[in-house]
């Protein structure tokens, strides 16, 4: 059973699941299951070796050698997937780990939730299994994993992964537990800590030596988590609990010492917004009045993609903003220019170049079919795009070479 706080970005599975059920009354369906059946050594689902596309020139040798992205593929269907695109050459890799990987019978696994490269290590969050996969960041291979039930999000202090978790099964429940963040040695791939915090934890951030835990709720609706646990690093205990809003999902720190924290509110009479947390003093500051489903800050430049549903009006409304940290103004109510955002349906994964600040706009689509990923220049305007896996949704850059 989906996360309900998750359910404004999985309206448009609705429909297809829909046109699907009927067509599965059909003749050609069934024999299609049949061969899906038939194909069973990957856990039923059949996979499409890798392959690769040339989509834009290479930039030659830079400090940024390209990005992975782990397409997240549908709940329950194990087709989470990994791509990778060259700067040097301009080729897109599709669905790398199963050729890099041919031992590994499961694949990657069923919803990949989060992605990080750190310490010459690619680490992928796997949601619905229930592990993290370590693979080498020149080749994609596996290194080791670690069990962590409904992992959701990863951050990295020194020789330390920390992975938040829902601490329970994949469910809507009011009487679900509260949520912990996991502590695990980067060298050894073992937990060496655990701490509780609030109920059905996101995204964190590291400031000051402590980690700042956006804590959802999304399994206790109507009755959402409206807080922010600060954990501190060294005695790995709560410290501090900081009331914000209901619903907290996305997390970003600037270098001023600011946490921006996203509310994606309840989907009927509160709306969605952006927190602002002075870590200096643990108090919220402000907000942004900008709806937020993804958040990627580089330099001072905040960038924010929404896709807003609303049980009142029964629509999605979809924004692309950009918030400047430095001046505390919102700049622009639209980052794409040239007008391509009318091709995109459902804007899910966003990151930004660290260098170039060439734009990255992943579209989900009808969330069952293979998504779009958009590359647009800083001014944006589309320069190029390429065909995904389904869902396709986190990002990571790497500086090392990929093999």
């Amino acid at each position: 059973m989906e996360n309900n706080s998750n359910n404004h970005r999985r309206k448009g599975r609705e429909t297809a699941e829909k046109r699907l059920g009927g067509l599965l009354k059909s003749g050609v369906c069934l024999f299609c299951l049949l061969l899906l059946v038939m194909a069973g050594c990957r856990g039923d689902i059949p996979f499409v070796h890798e392959s690769e596309e040339d989509v834009a020139p290479g930039q030659g040798a830079g400090r940024v050698k390209g990005f992975f992205l782990l397409n997240e593929g549908n709940m329950g269907s194990n087709k989470a997937t990994l791509d990778f695109f060259s700067y040097e050459t301009g080729i897109y890799l599709r669905n790398l780990y199963p050729a890099r990987n041919p031992d590994v019978v499961k694949e990657l696994g069923d919803v990949g939730n989060d992605l990080a490269v750190y310490g010459g290590r690619l680490y992928a969050v796997i949601n619905c299994s229930h592990y993290v996969e370590v693979m080498d960041v020149h080749t994609a291979r596996h290194i080791g994993s670690v069990d962590i039930l409904n992992g959701r999000y990863i951050v990295f202090n020194g020789d330390k992964a920390y992975v938040s978790s829902y601490a329970g099964p994949v469910q809507i429940d009011p009487e679900a537990r509260p949520g912990k963040v996991v502590e695990v040695d980067t060298a050894s791939l073992q937990v060496t800590r655990e701490v509780v915090v609030g109920y059905q934890p996101e995204e964190m951030v590291v400031v000051g030596g402590k980690l700042y835990v956006a804590n959802s709720g999304g399994y206790r609706y109507p009755d959402y988590d409206t807080t922010v646990s600060v954990v501190d690093l060294e005695s790995f205990r709560v410290v501090d609990t900081i009331d914000v809003a209901i619903n907290l999902h996305r997390m970003e720190r600037d270098r001023y010492g600011r946490i921006y924290v996203s509310s994606r509110g309840d989907y009927y009479d509160v709306g969605a917004d952006v927190y602002v947390i002075d870590s200096k003093t643990g108090q919220v500051t402000g907000s942004l009045g900008v709806a937020a489903s993804e958040m990627c800050l580089v330099g001072d430049s905040l960038y924010m993609t929404s896709v807003e549903w609303s049980y009142v009006t029964g629509r999605n409304e979809v924004t692309y903003a950009l918030y400047d940290v430095a001046r505390g103004e919102v700049v622009s109510r639209n980052f794409i220019t040239d007008g391509t955002d009318n091709q995109i349906q459902v804007p899910y994964g966003l990151a930004v170049h660290p260098e170039t600040k060439e734009i990255l706009v992943c579209d989900a689509k009808d969330y069952v079919t293979p998504g779009t990923l958009y590359c647009f220049s800083p001014d944006g305007c589309l320069e190029w795009q390429v065909t995904t896996g389904d869902i396709p949704a986190h990002l990571a850059f790497t500086t090392e070479d990929f093999q």
